[in-house]
């Protein structure tokens, strides 16, 4: 395969991409290695305990490896944890030159691996399609520097604002198209979670129906349910597909709904709570001790609203459908208290547009960037 320079990180992030819903907790890198202006090996990471990129690039390029060029997403670990350390593979393999598009924040990393790199003789260049780069591993960013999950809240609404008519029909909103993205996201969530009234008004299978010829996908994501109370029906559809469920109660939640609950097939947690429902913040702390990395939060507004309030969302996808619902009882995506003045409103960052259908989706980030800039001082060693 002849290699464009240009290409060659372009490439490797492709690569990363198809790593996304099958690696977590580990972060999906794409990895590719050019010799004599030729591809001579490519990979992505595998699923937990398999072989990191570089390494099943370095495994198909062989003996060709020796004076080549490596281009990978993200920079070479040099750390032993399921496998061995990346770095001392490449510099083995006689890999004269590497460029990562961006600095690993793991803290056991972080400039590390480039250190090493470097002081066996080998160039190493940081920063190419680093934006790109960050966003394949924002979840894994979150996850590894904070042990809470990545939170993306996920709506779609009519022009006026609205997610359902006064009566409570909300099928379909979207697109086809759309939804058909809905599915992607989820596919490289780990978890989708919802609150309790969504399950009772909608009665979501909450599953992923995408990367097969329109079934089920192999990976479901947990699904989780917020229910102070523990009201989800046994019957619910959640129930009936393929994944594992967690129902988030309240501490004080009837113990015979839990053992019910629990009868159905769910994982039941006590969760503390504050002003009547459940803690969000402990609720993320208990997925992240789970290894959960990424969480895409559906609705309803009641919880989309305290995600919100309480400034634990990271990012944002809203779909906006060009149909008119209007009415006062229509519910909104967002509840919750708000802010008082449009002035202390949450704004988001880096929003990027796209078109599904005549659909509008707005997508952008709330806060700080998570990734760890080439010239940060770590990436001295």
């Amino acid at each position: 395969m002849i290699a464009d320079k240009m290409d060659n990180m372009a490439r490797a992030l492709s690569l990363a991409k198809l790593a996304l819903g099958s690696v977590s907790p580990n972060p999906a890198v794409g990895a590719v290695i050019v010799k004599g202006g030729k591809v001579v090996g490519q990979g992505y990471t595998q699923p937990p305990g398999g072989p990191h990129a570089e390494i099943v690039a370095l495994k198909e390029a062989g003996e060709r490896a020796r004076g080549a060029t490596l281009y990978v997403t993200l920079e070479p670990c040099c750390h032993y944890g399921r496998t061995p350390p990346c770095t001392k593979a490449i510099i083995e393999a006689g890999i004269v030159e590497v460029h990562a598009a961006m600095l690993d924040p793991n803290p056991v990393v972080a400039g590390r691996g480039k250190a090493e790199l470097t002081k066996a003789g080998i160039k190493v260049v940081v920063g190419e399609h680093a934006e790109s780069a960050c966003e394949i591993v924002e979840a894994h960013i979150k996850y590894i520097t904070e042990k809470i999950p990545f939170v993306t809240a996920k709506f779609a609404m009519s022009l006026d604002g609205k997610i359902a008519t006064r009566t409570g029909d909300s099928k379909w909103i979207s697109s086809d198209e759309s939804r058909r993205h809905v599915h992607y996201l989820r596919y490289i969530s780990d978890a989708i979670m919802v609150g309790v009234n969504t399950v009772l008004t909608d009665d979501p299978q909450l599953t992923v129906r995408c990367c097969t010829n329109g079934g089920l996908s192999h990976k479901q994501p947990l699904r989780v349910v917020v229910d102070t109370a523990g009201k989800t029906p046994t019957a619910a559809k959640i129930f009936d597909t393929p994944g594992n469920v967690l129902i988030a109660v309240g501490k004080s939640a009837d113990p015979a709904r839990k053992r019910a609950l629990r009868q159905a097939g769910a994982e039941v947690i006590d969760m503390p709570v504050r002003h009547g429902l459940v803690h969000l913040p402990a609720l993320l702390t208990a997925l992240g001790e789970r290894q959960i990395t990424s969480v895409l939060v559906e609705g309803g507004g009641t919880l989309l609203g305290s995600l919100f309030d309480q400034r634990l969302v990271d990012k944002t996808i809203g779909f906006i459908t060009p149909v008119i619902i209007g009415g006062k009882q229509a519910r909104t995506p967002v509840a919750g208290k708000g802010v008082e003045k449009v002035l202390d409103s949450i704004k988001l960052e880096r929003v990027r547009t796209a078109q599904f259908n005549g659909d509008v989706m707005i997508s952008g980030y709330v806060g700080k960037e998570m990734c760890l800039p080439a010239s940060s001082k770590k990436s001295a060693g």
